[in-house]
């Protein structure tokens, strides 16, 4: 790794003085040329001196969004500079999305490994997405959820012989539309007769033998949820 000058964004004396320490046994290849404790400071750093990398903390005087406007005006206003996101925000997930959204180069969370160089290495040579131990295990789990939630919606749909038209038309259910809104969809080939035979028929299927007397949309619908043929995080029309 070749040397590359670094300013540090840091509101807590404490936490920068240990990141400092950081980068002086670490990462000696790093020349800090400026600390910021807050977003005027940074800025005016900026314009004396264009770092290589900037270090980023996202919660500058209470404030988790100051960080992430930085990030943004960074990426405009600064082509090549490096964002290197190193915060103690580590259950704000909202946030990470954000300021990957506004441009980092990666995540580093205050817990854990903490920062590396081989973190630094990465981010210098070009890599996105550089994260530390602790988001990668939260990123893990939360795909590891993912992949079993789609892998159990896809056996529900099997197991109760659900084909496109039937996830079609519980969706819409779903999302308020009548039976009458739905045969209209385009590519819907059924009629508000049929839209009802089938209705019947996914009453049949996903209440087996329970009594079935009076249930109607609300709760088929509400029985798709259950079952896992309808994820309420993907609800969407269809194009009308």
């Amino acid at each position: 790794m070749d040397n590359f000058k670094v300013i540090i964004v840091e509101d807590v004396k404490l936490e920068l003085k240990g990141t400092e320490e950081i980068f002086r046994n670490e990462i000696p290849q790093a020349e800090i040329i400026g600390t910021a404790q807050n977003e005027t400071e940074f800025w005016t750093l900026m314009k004396q001196q264009v770092p290589d990398l900037v270090l980023l903390d996202l919660g500058l005087g209470g404030s988790t969004t100051i960080g992430v406007e930085i990030c943004r005006r960074i990426r405009k206003q600064y082509e090549g500079v490096r964002v290197l996101i190193f915060t103690g925000e580590i259950l704000n997930e909202r946030l990470w999305v954000d300021v990957l959204d506004a441009g980092a180069d990666g995540i580093i969370l205050k817990t854990g490994e903490l920062l590396t160089q081989g973190d630094v290495r990465a981010v210098m040579e070009g890599k996105r997405m550089v994260f530390n131990q602790p988001i990668l295990e939260k990123i893990l789990q939360r795909f590891r959820r993912s992949v079993l939630s789609e892998s159990l919606r896809q056996q529900a749909r099997v197991d109760y012989d659900i084909d496109e038209y039937d996830e079609r038309f519980l969706r819409h259910l779903a999302l308020g539309y009548t039976k009458d809104m739905i045969a209209q969809l385009k590519g819907m080939p059924f009629g508000v007769k049929s839209l009802e035979k089938r209705q019947n028929d996914l009453v049949a299927r996903l209440f087996g033998g329970t009594e079935r007397t009076g249930i109607n949309a609300t709760r088929l619908v509400t029985r798709a949820f259950e079952l896992r043929i309808l994820d309420i995080d993907h609800l969407q029309a269809d194009e009308e």
